[in-house]
């Protein structure tokens, strides 16, 4: 098993707070509660869990089931977002249509970038590594 760079853990990091400042950038900072309830406590999820995917990424990020939880805080918020925007949420119809919320759009970056990365990293370790021929050894064309 390979051991993920430093660099690409820090990087996931990053990724994982740049979702957490975009969702209390969203409901106005840690003060605020979102309305709905259930749509507050769905941030406080987000952030909560995004502070832990990245303790978890920077101190066992090495370690594969590590990344999962990283695809999950990149694939979960941004497929609400997408709902908000589409068909709503129930208690929650004001943003159909709000494309232009530049803080969304930060999110929606955020949460892609990490979702993407974590993947790549969950499925590049299920795969064996590619090793060339030796001079001793055919190649197969």
């Amino acid at each position: 098993m390979r051991e993920t760079a430093w660099m690409t853990r820090l990087v996931g990091a990053l990724l994982a707070l740049g979702v957490v400042v975009a969702h209390v950038n969203d409901q106005g900072g840690v003060a605020n509660f979102a309305d709905p309830d259930w749509l507050g406590w769905g941030y406080r999820l987000i952030e909560v869990g995004g502070l832990l995917t990245a303790a978890t990424l920077l101190l066992v990020g090495g370690w594969r089931p590590a990344w999962a939880p990283a695809a999950l805080l990149g694939l979960a918020p941004f497929l609400g977002y997408i709902a908000t925007r589409t068909v709503g949420l129930p208690g929650d119809s004001g943003d159909v249509g709000n494309w232009d919320d530049w803080g969304g759009t930060m999110a929606l970056l955020f949460e892609a970038s990490l979702f993407v990365l974590a993947i790549s990293i969950l499925v590049s370790r299920t795969r064996p590594a590619h090793r060339r021929p030796t001079a001793a050894e055919p190649s197969i064309a």
